[in-house]
């Protein structure tokens, strides 16, 4: 027998040597095997792996060594996604260059994810800052500029002054830059964008084809996309009341149908219209400063008080000429969505209420819900949005919501002013043009160079990759491209003349977008994809991430197929079959008395009459025990996953991961839990090895025919393969480890039995039993070959098999092993429930009859009472009436 326990420390860094050795988990693209591609999301280099990491990697690992046993040629690549700030951050903070940085980083983290255990393709490795990465994605934008996939345009930024960059609405604070703290400036400036919205409505319809995508994700790209059917209308202005003469004012509305019910209309403070009125009063002026120095993100504007300012400036109704609304620049309207402008029905729109409410202006419900009546109908403090009958509406009234849009959609496209109509019918979309252009050196370079005589000249492909210069400095603040001495200064490869490169670079998002593309041929030099591997080996069957990137990484990435195919990279529309997001790994906080909060590593947790009590290690110190969060740095309620590989090994942590919760879920990190797993990893070692004892005396032939004893472990055994084959594919891994259990359960009774009888030599049993305990042994340990994959092939070699278990095919099951021959029937009487019973499925109604009545629980129920009848409903129910 092997040794008594079970030692990871020794076994886990030797397998993973035999592994690599064999290099076993490289795939090759001329396998004539159908493919499985299973991919998660590759990692920023940040310098360590977190516990989350841990269970992302695990979820996909479990995959991809199933799908390999069964047969399949698993595509499993790993790659880092190398480019941001932080590296930039780290230069000016530790004088550190990006390069180095982020290849120190790399190198950590890979030997990290080594030590996991994880079935990766290390050969298709790449990091998206290597230059044979980015020389195919500025290759890729090139081709979208030709095909008007990418333009240039002029849009309005957040401009931080000290750091010289422009940030995303998301880093504006309070009006300030999230890092330097100055004060944001809006300033217009030449951005990159890729032409996203040509495939908006596209994209929104292919949501309906990715069945095997979450729910809840295509809801939040449905709603990003934001399509919205409705009536652009040509509001007229009071010419009398304009700051230049202007006489009209365009609005986007879904709800035609409650023009009767307006009270004002409210233009952004970017709109032409508040920008001429500025001009001529300083007050408005000075309101417009303050809402943009409050930001414009979507949250921000969500959360903000509804504030507005009445330009003076008058509106015609478009149904009643002597009906005027007041015009305002308000700081809920923003330039980018429709036309930067709203009419304001507040009865019907929570927000414009709490507008009107604040400014007095009043409201008029234009809808009322069924049942209701009319006269006695009036809006306070809550807006009704439900459906109804028009009131208050003139021509409308007694309508529809629906009747009524389309009769305001009639009569104004058939208005003329001027040579257009007063309205139009329009779908618009949320979606906006993705803006690529970053102020920062640590990026792929946008290769173009700007010519005083050709203007925007693309860099010729034979000159790719536009390479990052090693020597920037970062002594200063800006973009240290647009600093450097030298780079920046070409000829223009059209005329000669002296000319400039783009100093901005790409959007990191723009790295992440087709990085699955590449990992099909990463050794192709001369196009970003072979176009026949690409085709064969895409889409991503399973693709496993974070929620937190359910929205534009995965909507990138979509365009970006599209683009590819659109330029003849590739032939797909859609980059991933199947998208599992998984929950992440919370952990309890801790705080000493002075709020300091500390490390779990700190702290001892103790369990008395009292509950739960945490102490400090150190000093004994008590700890208040605070709430389940998620793991961050600043709370630090984070688990070293090198300290639990090193205490416990790889193969406890990923049971843990997969054991504790529905991969979709949230995992609540326990010291307790984790060394429950590290307790069931030795079981299943003592068991193996007990196990492969009594198999020495197994026949090699299969025996005829199988005794009780026997097939009823047989039957276990197949029935937790094909429970746990089911539940992989389901991605259901915690309910897969729950059937492994079971299952281990019923092999350590069926040894503890044979223990019960005496030291019988192996060689006196029942040659069906012996050979039945070793393939349920040899089963068992190909049931946690996924899960754990150092002890299986520990396991597997304590057994005989030969080679190694990663290579080893998924075992058949014997399906007729599964059909049960007895089944268990709720037995009531007079309706309750009182027992139940098992016959043999092939039992006569008088046998069942008489095993039931034959239960002291009936006897019970029945007292005295005769039997008047007995009703079998079959395959379900007894019901013995007394």
């Amino acid at each position: 027998m092997s040794s008594e326990r079970y030692n990871a420390r020794e076994a886990e860094p030797r397998w993973q040597r035999q592994w690599d050795e064999r290099a076993i988990f490289a795939s090759k693209n001329d396998d004539p095997r159908p493919k499985y591609y299973v991919l998660e999301m590759f990692p920023y280099p940040s310098g360590r792996i977190h516990i989350g990491h841990v269970r992302n990697y695990t979820l996909g690992d479990v995959l991809a060594r199933y799908m390999r046993a069964k047969g399949f040629n698993v595509i499993h690549p790993m790659g880092w996604d190398a480019f941001g700030l932080p590296a930039e951050n780290a230069a000016i903070e530790r004088k550190v260059a990006p390069k180095q940085w982020t290849y120190d980083n790399i190198a950590a983290m890979k030997k990290q994810l080594r030590s996991i255990g994880l079935s990766l393709d290390w050969a298709r490795e790449f990091a998206t800052c290597d230059p044979s990465y980015y020389k195919h994605q500025q290759k890729l934008f090139l081709d979208f500029l030709a095909a008007g996939l990418a333009e240039r345009e002029k849009r309005k930024v957040n401009w931080d002054p000290v750091d010289m960059t422009v940030l995303a609405n998301e880093q504006v604070i309070d009006g300030r830059g999230w890092r330097s703290g100055a004060v944001v400036e809006q300033r217009e400036m030449n951005q990159w964008v890729f032409k996203i919205t040509k495939y908006a409505q596209e994209l929104l319809d292919a949501l309906d084809t990715l069945d095997r995508w979450p729910d809840k994700v295509r809801l939040m790209q449905r709603n990003w996309i934001g399509r919205s059917e409705g009536l652009l209308i040509r509001f007229a202005l009071d010419a009398a009341t304009t700051p230049t003469g202007e006489t009209e004012l365009k609005i986007f509305t879904t709800r035609p149908d409650t023009l009767f019910g307006a009270k004002f209309m409210a233009i952004s403070a970017d709109h032409p219209l508040a920008l001429a009125a500025a001009a001529k009063d300083p007050k408005l002026a000075e309101f417009i400063a303050e809402i943009k120095r409050i930001g414009t993100a979507q949250e921000v504007i969500d959360t903000a008080e509804k504030q507005g300012y009445d330009t003076g400036i008058r509106a015609i109704h478009p149904f009643d000429p002597s009906w005027k609304l007041p015009v305002y620049v308000a700081n809920f309207v923003l330039m980018e969505y429709g036309t930067g402008a709203i009419f304001g029905c507040p009865a019907h729109d929570q927000r414009d209420l709490d507008f009107v409410n604040k400014y007095g202006l009043g409201n008029v419900p234009v809808v009322c819900p069924e049942g209701q009546d009319p006269k006695s109908f009036v809006i306070t403090d809550t807006a009704f949005d439900g459906d109804g009958r028009m009131i208050n509406s003139r021509f409308l009234d007694g309508m529809t919501i629906e009747a009524a849009k389309e009769e305001v959609a009639k009569r104004l496209e058939s208005e003329m002013r001027g040579n257009a109509p007063v309205g139009e019918r329009q779908v618009n979309f949320r979606l906006r043009d993705w803006g690529i252009s970053r102020q920062r050196y640590w990026g792929c370079p946008i290769p173009v160079i700007h010519c005083p005589k050709c203007d925007v000249v693309p860099v010729p492909e034979r000159d790719l990759p536009v390479r990052l210069p090693e020597d920037a400095t970062f002594d200063r603040p800006g973009n240290a491209l647009d600093h450097h001495p030298s780079w920046k200064h070409v000829t223009c490869p059209k005329c000669g003349s002296k000319a400039l490169r783009e100093t901005d670079t790409m959007d990191t998002f723009v790295d992440s977008s087709w990085y699955f593309a590449r990992f099909t041929d990463p050794w192709n030099e001369n196009a970003p994809t072979t176009r026949p591997v690409a085709d064969r080996l895409m889409p991503v069957d399973q693709y496993i991430g974070g929620v937190e990137h359910a929205i534009l990484h995965l909507l990138y990435s979509r365009f970006f197929t599209r683009a590819m195919k659109a330029t003849g990279h590739i032939d797909m529309d859609e980059p991933f079959a199947g998208m599992f997001t998984q929950g992440m790994v919370v952990h309890e906080t801790y705080q000493k008395e002075d709020g300091a909060y500390v490390t779990p590593a700190e702290v001892k947790i103790e369990t008395g009459g009292n509950g739960r009590r945490g102490v400090m290690i150190a000093t004994g110190e008590e700890v208040t025990i605070g709430s389940i969060e998620k793991m961050s740095k600043s709370k630090k309620n984070t688990v070293d996953p090198d300290d639990i590989i090193a205490t416990y090994g790889a193969d406890v942590a990923r049971w843990f991961m997969l054991s504790d919760s529905p991969p979709d879920r949230d995992v609540i990190w326990s010291d307790e839990r984790v060394q429950g797993a590290s307790r069931f990893v030795q079981r299943l070692w003592r068991l193996v090895n007990e196990s492969a004892e009594i198999a020495k005396g197994a026949p090699a032939a299969r025996p005829q025919s199988f005794r009780e004893e026997a097939l009823v472990l047989r039957k276990a055994a197949h029935g937790a393969l094909d429970k746990v084959s089911a539940g992989i594919e389901r991605l259901h891994f915690n309910v897969c480890l729950a059937y492994i259990r079971e299952f281990t359960n019923t092999l350590a009774e069926t040894l503890a039995k044979l223990s019960d009888k005496g030291d019988q030599p192996a060689g006196d049993l029942k040659p069906d039993l012996v050979w039945a305990i070793r393939e349920a042994a040899t089963i068992l340990v190909e049931l946690i070959a996924p899960m754990m994959p150092h002890l299986a092939e520990e396991c597997w070699q304590v057994l005989g098999e030969s080679g190694l278990i990663s290579e080893a095919s998924w075992p058949q099951i014997e399906r007729d092993l599964l059909v049960e021959d007895s089944i268990t029937l709720v037995v009531q009487v007079n309706g309750k429930k009182r027992g139940e019973v098992t016959v043999a499925k092939a039992a006569q109604n008088a046998e069942i009859e008489a095993a039931v009545l034959a239960l002291d629980t009936v006897k019970t129920a029945l007292g005295d009472k005769p039997v008047r009848k007995v009703i079998i409903v079959p395959m379900r129910i007894v019901n013995v009436v007394g």
